[in-house]
Order: structure tokens, then sequence, then C-alpha cells
């Protein structure tokens, strides 16, 4: 390639990680304002929305701080258990595989429900207030399916690498940090991207023990006012907000990591 050519590839490629983070930055600044002002936002809205503004955003913060706090456990608890799994001790693949398959394979409202009334009673120093409840359920939920993404980006990275990394003498928390996660990050994102959304409307069942979060919130004020559309419409627009802020956020790092890798 001519000194011309790189010279037209390289502010490209520039050009191109510069609008990822651009966009990333622009869709977080956008939705932490919106999440800031809710109160203020909703306090415009017509009956029943404008009364219960204040009710309705510290609801919206509550879901919020219990999708954060169960997303950042759910992937922390799904690396380990993708590093698990992927271990050459039998036991530990076990034990790793039976958390998966307990964590799909029984509906996430009736492990919000365990963890609240029934892991009190098998082990009593363990009581769990409602928010804390919910958000130890929901990680446990979002770790198993965190997990297998995970899985299969470490599963992704070419074992000649791995082998080459040895040879040089690195060891395996360096290698780990510096040649499989970054490799396995641009596979396992998308999926986890998902996740975290799903995540953030499967908070609502939280509602199930008591936690004041937004679909509690929604649900009180309609039954309140016997207005079920405005209510109902209203909330519907705020997780369409979240979610979409999320996604926005994760496909401007997905783009950055593929420019970046080329």
């Amino acid at each position: 390639m001519s000194s011309s050519a790189k010279f037209c590839v390289l502010p490209s490629r520039a050009l191109k990680i510069n609008n990822s983070l651009l966009k990333g930055l622009l869709a977080t600044v956008i939705t932490s304002a919106i999440l800031f002002a809710m109160d203020a936002i909703l306090h415009f809205f017509p009956n029943p929305i404008g009364p219960n503004s204040k009710e309705l955003a510290a609801a919206v913060w509550v879901t919020v701080k219990l999708t954060v706090m169960a997303g950042i456990f759910g992937v922390a608890i799904g690396t380990i258990i993708a590093l698990g799994k992927a271990s050459t001790l039998p036991p530990l693949r076990w034990v790793c595989s039976f958390y998966v398959w307990v964590a799909r394979g029984t509906p996430l409202l009736l492990q919000i429900l365990f963890v609240f009334f029934a892991l009190p009673v098998i082990l009593p120093s363990l009581e769990f207030n409602d928010f804390t409840s919910a958000a130890v359920a929901l990680a446990f939920n979002i770790g198993a399916y965190n997990a297998e993404a995970i899985r299969s980006g470490l599963q992704s990275v070419p074992k000649g690498q791995i082998e080459a990394a040895h040879a040089l003498g690195l060891s395996r928390f360096t290698i780990f940090i510096n040649v499989v996660m970054p490799q396995a990050l641009r596979i396992c994102l998308p999926p986890l991207v998902n996740n975290g959304v799903s995540l953030l409307k499967d908070s609502s069942l939280a509602y199930a023990i008591g936690v004041v979060e937004l679909s509690n919130a929604a649900s009180r004020i309609q039954s309140a006012t016997f207005e079920p559309v405005p209510v109902l419409v209203t909330s519907a627009l705020i997780y369409l907000t979240l979610t979409t802020g999320l996604t926005q956020v994760t496909n401007a790092l997905e783009r950055y990591l593929s420019v970046e890798r080329r």
C-alpha cells in the first residue's frame, strides 16, 4: 500500500472511531439528562401523570438502580461461571453447569420470591430487604445468561494466540486481561446488551415483593385514579426511553470496538 493510500485509510479509521465515541457520549448525555429531569418533564403532563410526577420519577430511579446493581453483579457472576465451565476440573464444571441449569430453567418471579421469603428461612443470617432481594435474584438469573454469552466470546479467541502468549512467558492473568478479554468482548457484547435490556424490563417483576419500581408505581397510580391508559402509556414511553438509551450507548461501543479491531 502506498503512503498516500495509508494517509487516506488512517484518517477514515480515526473519523469512524471519533463518530462512534461521539454517538455514545451523546446518547449517554441525553439519557442522563432525561433521567435527572424526569420529575420536571412529567410535571407538565396532564392528569393523572402531572400530579404524580414525583412518585413516578422516584420509581424510575429505583428501576435504574436495580438494573445497574443487578447488571454489574450479573456480569461478574457470568464471567466467573464462564471461566468455571471452561475449567479442566470436572467438579467445578458440574457446579457451574448446575447453576446455569437452575437459573435458566426456573421462572425469574419464582427466584425473586425464593430469595425474599425462603432464603431467610434456610439461612437466617441472610435476611434481605425487598430491594436487595430483588437485586440478588435478578443478578442470579442474568448471571446464567451472561455466562453463556461470555463463554462463547472466550471460545472464539484462537488458541494459537493463547499458546503464543504462554510461550512469551506471560502470566495467566496477563493473558486473560490483555489477550483474551479484548477479543472476547467484541463477540459477547451484543448478547450482553440484549441481556441488559431484558434485565431492565424484568426488573418490573420486583413489584411482587413490594419494590416500588416503575411498574409498581404505575399500577398504584392507575388503581387510585382509574385512568389506566395515560399511566400505562407513559410508563411504556419511559421504558422505551431507557432501553433505547442503553442500546444506543452499547451500539456505539460495539462500533468503536469493531473499527478499532481493523
